[in-house]
């Protein structure tokens, strides 16, 4: 399980914390939905095409590592070494995104701790530790923007 701290309140960066540890920084773009993941010393850039339905997530070299489809939609999914991990959005009230196997059953979700400063805790067990930085990335990102149009 990791959980997304923002630093400061109206920061665009996440410290991304593990078991009290810092394991990784999300920081959003100053224009647009995309953003960089520092995990390990290596860099990626979270590019996102708007309104937001598609995302990809490479590394410094440009190697893409992941690919989102139907960001911001109910039913979404990322794609990485030849698999599909399949998210929904719990309900339009609530900030809760699940991931579900093939059959539809849910194993894990991505859910909103803290309103006010937009923090989150992601529990994704199985997912690759880049894919999960990324799925949780995409979702901050997706809160953050819907909370500046409601505003």
């Amino acid at each position: 399980m990791i959980e997304g701290w923002k630093v400061r309140l109206w920061d665009r960066r996440y410290d991304i914390v593990e078991d009290g540890r810092t394991v990784a920084i999300w920081e959003r773009s100053l224009w647009g939905t995309g953003g960089t993941v520092q995990l390990d010393g290596r860099r990626f850039q979270v590019r996102t095409t708007l309104p937001g339905g598609e995302s990809s997530m490479a590394e410094g070299t440009g190697r893409p590592v992941a690919v989102a489809h139907a960001v911001g939609r109910k039913n979404w999914a990322i794609e990485s070494d030849g698999r599909t991990h399949h998210f929904r959005r719990s309900s339009p009230w609530r900030q809760e995104e699940q991931r579900h196997d093939g059959g539809g059953r849910p194993v894990g979700r991505i859910r909103r701790t803290s309103l006010w400063r937009g923090d989150a805790v992601a529990d994704l067990p199985g997912l690759p530790r880049t894919v999960e930085l990324y799925a949780l990335a995409l979702v901050l990102s997706r809160w953050e923007s819907d909370s500046a149009a409601t505003g």
